[in-house]
């Protein structure tokens, strides 16, 4: 069956995705305790996918789930610099773009991307490891229905240059919210990501959901294959202005229930496509 058969057009997706970080008061989960991962689902009827949703993320990233799809298209990307926001979104730490930074394309449509976060640990899994961090690069269509999600997972190492353009803000970030701000907005000024366009060799592709209430369903999964690298000092940044509930903010894998993970090759699609008559 298609990955397109599974893309919900869904306005309460991509609302709530661009809202929830903005209604820190409604902020009612958390990744222990009561409130912890599953028992989601209880927490308000609105959450419901959580305990109920078929095609759920994050999953793990194994083997013998993941077929080559020629057809697959590459994953071409063009940011340009533009304003942004630094934000404690209570649950992680997020940059919220103020203007136009670029598109993907899937399937016909046009994806603009709109904010960015990070979880630590990873969510998702390769083969069963888990790494040390996970960022997200969120897509909407124009009209707000669709959302696809650029992931990419990270091992210590060198420092992340993306992180590291915002490091003295992570700091600030931190400072306000030990004042008691916990809804601390940085401003960024010019947020150049461009140094993420560079060509994605490979990525997998899976239909799934949000990774934090309200769980919803239809968010188009890209996770590239090439993993980042983070200093031990900006894995502690990301999580230093957040209470400590939230310092481990990635979900549990989800069953994959008979979903695969598409993946594409650049080397093998482009050999396809140079022998298609």
């Amino acid at each position: 069956m298609g990955l397109h058969f599974y893309i919900s057009i869904l306005s309460i997706a991509a609302l709530a995705l661009c809202t929830l970080a903005e209604e820190h008061s409604s902020v009612n989960f958390s990744y222990i305790g009561q409130n912890g991962p599953e028992k989601w689902g209880s927490l308000s009827p609105d959450y419901a996918a959580c305990s109920n949703g078929k095609i759920q993320s994050p999953v793990d990233l194994v083997y013998t789930d993941i077929v080559l799809n020629n057809q697959l298209k590459p994953l071409e990307r063009n940011y340009v610099p533009t304003n942004a926001t630094l934000v404690n979104n209570q649950f992680n730490i997020g940059v919220h773009f103020e203007g136009k930074v670029g598109d993907i394309h899937i399937n016909g449509k046009n994806y603009s991307l709109r904010q960015l976060h990070w979880h630590t640990p990873a969510e998702h899994r390769a083969h069963g490891r888990v790494h040390e961090a996970e960022l997200h690069l969120v897509h909407l269509t124009e009209d707000n229905n669709n959302i696809a999600v650029v992931a990419a997972l990270y091992n210590l190492g060198d420092p992340d240059p993306l992180i590291s353009k915002i490091e003295d803000k992570l700091y600030e970030l931190e400072n306000q919210s030990r004042a008691g701000n916990k809804n601390a907005k940085i401003a960024l000024g010019t947020y150049d990501v461009k140094e993420i366009n560079k060509n994605i060799h490979r990525y997998y592709r899976y239909i799934g959901s949000l990774t934090t209430p309200p769980c919803t369903e239809g968010v188009i999964w890209n996770i590239v294959g090439k993993v980042r690298t983070l200093s031990k000092k900006q894995l502690e940044l990301l999580k230093a202005p957040l209470n400590v509930d939230f310092f481990h903010n990635a979900r549990p894998l989800q069953p994959l229930n008979g979903r695969k993970i598409e993946m594409y090759h650049y080397h093998h699609n482009r050999k396809q496509r140079t022998q298609t008559p």
